[in-house]
């Protein structure tokens, strides 16, 4: 595996971080800034750098590259793949009527199943319903082939996000990359650090990832009153306070995250579903219990590899980024600690992160987490 990295500063070219070395038909992973993203120019930039590559486009609310954290840039990661192929896909969510549950069945479908090991999927970030995304991709996928990914960013402004493959980025986009080959060893994981306080509560009323009632009251009505004065700066400061959710007495807890609210209709969009009969309580979180997890996520990726990973992708949370502030980069500190200084990091902060729990197959749709997907041939 061949890797190259670049950064690219508003009004400048890309600046490669060592040597440049050439590479043949690269996957090319491009994570930046969502006015960034915008440029017309940005696609022909990156071809002109990588004439054969397969690029890929995600906004974010945050820049990782290393073990630093960077906003308003564009990052680059080339990898030219030793024995080892990608196939990529695309799909729109303008083309499923938002049937999001559809659009996952429709990409899955779209991928030979033979040698397939892993699927990583770059998502649009403000409209999509991730969980019935990933139900979706889950319905046709095989069970050894495992998934991890993450929903596109634009800081904390729940704008507009961007992603493409091989043109100019654009809304409604969700990119799947499928990776091909018998000496591929990938493993994800992720965890939070987040911990429950308040009453739990039961959610009487929902619709897919739309939250209308608590314990037969209005949710959001509720959900201001314990955030009091914060309350006015919704929806940014509803990522300080996500929700953990239990869809059984005995299940492993979902972090769900606000991404937007409806005063008319006094209902909370979050970013997956919250089925109804569900029991919710608030979260919130240190500086040091997020690192703490981070370290716990690279922990568990790291568990059972039989070889060192050779690339890691990182995606974080942006309420994340947000609690760390001027210490955010001590996550990605904590996790280069656990998977070595020979691994190239790469990743961005979202607005939701796919991976299994730990010791299950099966994709989750998180909030709040640091999600770890390590690779080496």
């Amino acid at each position: 595996m061949k890797i190259v990295q670049a950064i690219k500063k508003l009004n400048e070219p890309f600046v490669f971080n060592e040597k440049r070395i050439p590479l043949k038909e690269p996957l090319v992973l491009v994570f930046g800034n969502r006015y960034m993203l915008e440029s017309e120019d940005i696609y022909d930039e990156v071809k002109d750098l990588f004439p054969n590559a397969h690029i890929v486009f995600g906004t974010t609310s945050g820049e990782i590259i290393d073990d630093r954290v960077l906003d308003g840039t564009v990052v680059l990661t080339a990898i030219e793949f030793k024995n080892s192929s990608v196939l990529i896909k695309r799909r729109n969510t303008n083309d499923y009527k938002n049937n999001d549950y559809k659009l996952g069945e429709s990409l899955m479908a779209e991928f030979p199943k033979e040698n397939l090991k892993h699927l990583f999927i770059i998502s649009e970030g403000t409209s999509v319903n991730g969980s019935a995304l990933i139900s979706g991709l889950e319905k046709v996928k095989d069970a050894s082939i495992s998934l991890s990914g993450g929903l596109c960013g634009d800081d904390d402004r729940f704008e507009r996000t961007l992603a493409s493959y091989n043109e100019n980025p654009k809304e409604g986009e969700i990119i799947a990359i499928g990776f091909y080959g018998e000496t591929l060893e990938i493993t994800s994981s992720n965890y939070g650090g987040w911990t429950p306080f308040g009453p739990e509560r039961i959610i009487t009323k929902s619709e897919g990832n739309i939250l209308f009632e608590l314990d037969d009251k209005p949710a959001l009505d509720l959900y201001k009153k314990y955030l009091g004065e914060k309350a006015n700066e919704l929806p940014k400061s509803a990522l300080l306070f996500p929700l953990s959710v239990r869809l059984e007495e005995d299940s492993e807890p979902l972090v769900r995250t606000i991404l937007n609210i409806d005063n008319d209709k006094n209902t909370m969009i979050l970013a997956g579903d919250v089925p109804k009969g569900s029991r919710v309580q608030l979260m919130m979180s240190s500086v040091d219990d997020i690192a703490n997890g981070a370290f716990h996520a690279a922990e568990l990726a790291m568990k059972g590899r039989e070889k060192n990973p050779e690339l890691a992708l990182l995606i974080s949370c942006i309420g994340r980024k947000l609690v760390m502030d001027q210490r955010t980069e001590e996550e990605i500190e904590e996790v280069k600690s656990v998977i070595g200084d020979d691994t190239f990091i790469s990743g961005f902060y979202s607005y939701g992160e796919m991976a299994p729990f730990s010791g299950q197959q099966e994709c989750k749709l998180h909030n709040q987490t640091m999600t770890l997907t390590l690779f080496s041939e």
